[in-house]
């Protein structure tokens, strides 16, 4: 491959089903951020999106986007892997997303990245990820942990004010009545379980919002162009994005 020629890298997404993984690719590909240019038109059926990053520091907080009144298109499953043309460093890269319903069972994938994704409105996702999603990438993929892994936390709108004032907020059941549990995940908490898995970064944002989508895939996006350098994706100690 000529030096001139964009390095494909594969990012693959796991996690539970639901937690919403397509929804946040759906909203990257069709709703981009100020910090995107728009979408190219491509005669290829996935979605195909360029964009131009300039190296910064990431920007902390509160970085909502208001919520588009369209509803986001479904992304075919039978079109993965999701393409991305990114122009970065000033270098290109194509970036190939596929996640759990990839035509070609996602085990069978070599993914450059991987980006293990829960929902902020379920604990019992982010609990998945240590039960199952943890030995999955470990006996199907980073035998020799040269892999970056970043812990991804999404539907982050469910959390409101008095949840980032130490509050816990007790999950309610249908009948309307307090089941006991909760019925979200503390940004602690999740980060904690990161650092336990020994991951190399947590992030968290919403894609009904787009609260904190722009550092989420400006962080993936360095992750996985480092990758294709001699120290690669990996991190000396976790970093993370979030409020």
């Amino acid at each position: 491959m000529a030096y001139d020629d964009p390095p494909e890298i594969p990012i693959l997404l796991l996690g539970d089903s639901g937690v919403g993984k397509s929804t946040f690719l759906s909203y990257v590909s069709h709703t981009p951020p100020p910090y995107l240019h728009p979408p190219l038109h491509s005669t290829s059926s996935p979605p195909l999106l360029t964009s131009l990053f300039h190296y910064s520091r990431l920007t902390l907080g509160n970085n909502a986007l208001h919520a588009s009144s369209k509803p986001l298109p479904t992304l075919h499953d039978l079109n993965q892997p999701f393409p991305f043309n990114i122009s970065l460093y000033a270098r290109k890269y194509r970036f190939e997303f596929s996640d759990t319903a990839s035509p070609t069972h996602y085990t069978l994938l070599r993914p450059a990245v991987i980006i293990l994704c829960y929902s902020i409105a379920s604990p019992e996702s982010l609990s998945s990820l240590k039960t199952n999603w943890k030995s999955v990438v470990e006996g199907h993929f980073n035998y020799d942990e040269e892999i970056p892994v970043i812990v991804l936390g999404l539907q982050r709108d469910v959390r409101e004010k008095e949840d980032y004032d130490g509050l816990v907020r007790t999950g309610v059941g249908r009948d309307g009545r307090g089941r006991g549990g909760r019925d979200i995940v503390y940004p602690q908490e999740a980060l904690r379980v990161a650092q336990e898995m020994r991951c190399d970064r947590y992030c968290e944002c919403s894609a009904l919002t787009g609260e904190l989508c722009r550092e989420v895939f400006e962080d993936i996006a360095k992750t996985a162009a480092m990758t294709t350098t001699a120290g690669g994706g990996k991190t000396r100690g976790m970093e993370c994005v979030m409020m």
